[in-house]
């Protein structure tokens, strides 16, 4: 691995340059909070809301608390980075109103404490600046990085920020569930009981009462508007964050030696539902009732074959001279010129034949299979944030523009099922993925917990609210535990066994998982969050 700048960075270092990073924000005030610095690994814990704890942190006027309490341990690394290039951070948040702002949607004889422009805001008394303006947020983030810790490391301290700073601007109407967010603030929602006639385009075209040039009605409107429910907001909120993180890296990577890319895996729970945002390779499954729900997508050269290659074709300039958007089964050789080979394009899924040119001799954009498939010979994920700086080996190809930082999100409503004690949501890095399958996960983890004692308080660690983290870098592993309830929580034991079992045991030919199968060597991070909380907190 090349040294890079941002590796020589101290945890006290890193903390100094995201602080100023910050000071242009203004969040919503953070509950708990909790990272793994560049150099240590934390069991994650997430703390209740707590009323007292908020208006302690309004008397003391912080912003965060970092590690109090926490059991933090320091970790050995083999060698992989100088510091941990998994970084990951669990927060509860309070989400409320920008002072001064207005981001409901008022109309002109709107109060700042009575919401009339909405219609089942009449009478809601509102107070500035107190608890009930806002909504609680639960927060939970992985990051894996690669050509060094900086992105991964900026990442897990600020990309909450930028979700909270969106969130913000529409916290009024998400906690206004009885009407759908309105097409355009300022404007009066449409009241379905009124008695003016919404002329649909059909009518207005046959000339009928209230048709265009009828002295009697306003100019002809066409009335097609699609319906946003509230989560989309919320996906909207988080998607614009993400692409609000990567440039702000991509501001301030000289000025704080920002070096390298990160995948991104966030989880947020908010008004019952917890949306899940992936950029990268990570992973997150749900186990129900024994059964594996997918929660994420993994964005891979592979995966996004169709993206790359049309955006290749439609700007050739980006290859550089050097490389062909097309995909060959193997390398061209001179030798083959004018003869058939088998090949695809951006708008195939199949493959066809098609005879050999020149330019076909480049080296292909999309090289390689599975893991070893690569973008331009460089870099196997196609989504994340950060890697502004990163060029072909030994050109000056950039590889940014085929990178995008846009996260799929997924939803999960966690009001329309009953959730048990057994049932969770897993967040992981690659390191866990690459050797074990979904329903190899879902069979240790439901294998596990029914084993528990079910009337051990640790074993119901969801009854203080807890999630469980648990992070091996390069096979060392060092786990803390929870000073609350005095031993290992049981899903921490639970994260404890997927690293166990994705690393494997050592023999005489290497670190060997079932079935002898090789064991992963890389970073190993994982989150088991029990969904019954979700419940209790909605």
């Amino acid at each position: 691995m090349t040294k890079n700048k941002a590796a020589q960075f101290t945890p006290v270092d890193i903390d100094y340059i995201c602080d100023n990073m910050t000071q242009k924000f203004k969040p919503a005030e953070m509950v708990h909070s909790s990272h793994i610095g560049p150099t240590s690994s934390l069991t994650k814990v997430l703390g209740s809301f707590s009323i007292a704890f908020i208006q302690s942190m309004k008397s003391t006027g912080k912003k965060t608390f970092r590690g109090q309490g926490w059991g933090t341990r320091r970790v050995i690394n083999a060698g992989k980075s100088t510091h941990n290039e998994d970084q990951a951070s669990c927060e509860v948040l309070f989400v409320k109103k920008k002072a001064g702002g207005s981001n409901s949607t008022p109309n002109k004889n709107s109060s700042t404490k009575r919401r009339s422009s909405l219609p089942n805001g009449e009478g809601l008394q509102l107070k500035d600046n107190s608890d009930t303006d806002g909504i609680n947020l639960y927060y939970w983030s992985l990051f894996d990085g690669h050509a060094g810790s900086g992105a991964a490391v900026v990442a897990s301290k600020l990309l909450q920020h930028h979700i909270l700073g969106q969130l913000q601007e529409i916290v009024d109407i998400l906690r206004n569930t009885a009407v759908l967010p309105p097409t355009c603030l300022g404007e009066e929602p449409d009241n379905p009981s009124t008695n003016s006639r919404t002329l649909t385009r059909a009518a207005s075209l046959r000339g009928g009462v209230g048709a265009p040039g009828s002295p009697s009605t306003p100019p002809t409107r066409f009335f097609t508007e699609k319906k946003i429910p509230h989560e989309c907001l919320v996906i909207g909120a988080i998607e614009s964050a993400f692409k609000e993180m990567d440039l702000q890296i991509e501001r301030e990577r000289t000025v704080y030696n920002i070096s390298g890319g990160c995948t991104a895996l966030v989880v947020v729970y908010l008004l019952g539902k917890l949306y899940v945002a992936n950029a990268g390779d990570s992973r997150a499954i749900i186990i129900r009732n024994g059964e594996v729900i997918p929660m994420s997508s993994e964005f891979t050269p592979e995966t996004e074959r169709q993206r790359l290659q049309y955006l290749a074709y439609m700007q050739p300039h980006l290859l550089g001279n050097e490389f062909t958007h097309l995909e060959f089964p193997r390398r061209v050789q001179r030798k083959e010129v004018g003869k058939r080979m088998l090949y695809r394009d951006f708008n195939m899924t199949g493959w066809a034949y098609k005879t050999i040119e020149e330019d076909d001799l480049k080296f292909p954009l999309i090289y390689g299979e599975g893991k070893k498939a690569r973008v331009m010979a460089t870099i196997g994920v196609t989504r994340g944030l950060g890697d502004h700086d990163l060029k072909v080996h030994d050109s000056n190809i950039y590889i940014k523009p085929f990178l995008s930082s846009s996260p799929e999100v997924r939803v999960y409503d966690l009001l329309q099922y009953e959730h048990g004690p057994d049932d969770v949501l897993i967040l992981a890095t690659d390191g866990l993925w690459d050797v074990l399958l979904n329903e190899e996960v879902a069979e240790a983890v439901t294998n596990f917990l029914p084993n528990c004692d079910p009337d051990d308080p640790h074993r119901n660690c969801h009854r203080a609210g807890r999630s469980c983290f648990v992070h091996m870098p390069w096979l060392v592993f060092l786990l803390p535990a929870s000073k609350t309830l005095g031993s290992m929580s049981w899903y921490t034991l639970a994260a404890q066994d997927l690293v166990m079992r994705a690393r494997g045991v050592l023999k005489d030919r290497g670190w060997r998982i079932s079935n002898d199968r090789l064991g992963s060597g890389d970073d190993i991070s994982v989150y088991v969050i029990p969904l019954i909380h979700g419940n209790k907190q909605s």
